[in-house]
């Protein structure tokens, strides 16, 4: 469905109810909002891996403005600004309040815009694979490390300058890095991919290169769960600790054996810590 969101049609998606039975009463799930990665991905990364979730909590996923099947919108509305205040925009128009707000890399970075924009409305927020500032240097070594000289050079073309031949290339050398397992060539292709909408948010001189959240995130003192994979090369996971140290209220989880793509590389791992988490906050 559509959701009317700051001007623009959102898409969403709403997995479970709220009100649930339970004896004499009905009983409230906290309702958690997955924020995609990209930009210029969709929401079907997560699914179907995160209806696992749906016994703890009401999930909503949707694409953030530009991406999928929500409206595109201009170019200069193509903004971690304009992303983060859609969230609480959303919330507000489907009348919820304290959110769970799940942001993985870019989405990351999005719920970390929301959460300093609007440090009172979340009820808790999980970082996956995410950075409260970019740093290109220890990207592009990291992916010498995990994928070799030729991905380093891949990765350090096109992330310092990105173009449509050089986005190509990426996709082809680096995105497989991304997990250890390999990425499904299905959900690859039920992806709704932007490139426009990536390639005007990424490199150091665009927005990617620019933000820097680390002397705002001292204002969020809603609970926050930080989870890295130990062989990420688009995250790596200094990245997050950094971003845990500077939270006032993380936890934080380096997963062995994982990439950028927890769900995919440790999923018994990975879930077991949100629903620990979930179960935590929600008691």
């Amino acid at each position: 469905m559509f959701i009317k969101v700051n001007s623009a049609r959102l898409f969403v998606d709403i997995e479970g109810p709220s009100l649930v039975p339970d004896g004499p009463d009905m009983r409230e799930k906290p309702t958690l909002i997955l924020l995609h990665g990209g930009p210029g991905a969709d929401h079907s990364l997560y699914k179907p891996a995160f209806s696992q979730l749906s016994d703890l909590c009401q999930i909503v996923y949707y694409d953030h403005l530009g991406n999928g099947r929500s409206d595109e919108g201009a170019p200069d509305q193509w903004t971690l600004d304009r992303w983060g205040d859609d969230i609480k925009a959303l919330s507000d128009a489907l009348g919820i309040t304290k959110p769970i707000i799940y942001g993985a890399s870019f989405g990351g970075v999005v719920a970390q815009s929301y959460a300093t924009r609007h440090p009172e409305h979340p009820a808790a927020l999980i970082l996956a694979s995410t950075t409260a500032k970019t740093d290109f240097e220890i990207i592009y070594e990291a992916f010498r490390t995990v994928g070799g000289p030729k991905a380093h050079e891949i990765a350090k073309r096109y992330w310092s300058d990105p173009t449509p031949e050089r986005r190509q290339a990426y996709f082809e050398t680096c995105l497989p890095l991304y997990s250890r397992v390999g990425l499904s060539a299905d959900a690859m292709s039920r992806m709704i991919i932007k490139n426009p909408v990536g390639m005007h948010y990424n490199g150091p001189a665009n927005e990617q290169g620019q933000f820097d959240f680390r002397s705002k995130l001292s204002q969020i003192e809603c609970p926050t769960l930080v989870l890295a994979g130990d062989s990420d090369p688009i995250m790596p996971s200094t990245f997050s600790e950094t971003l845990s140290k500077t939270l006032p209220n993380a936890r934080y989880h380096l997963i062995e054996g994982a990439s950028h793509m927890l769900d995919l590389d440790a999923p018994e791992v990975f879930f077991s810590h949100l629903r620990a988490f979930i179960l935590e906050i929600s008691s």
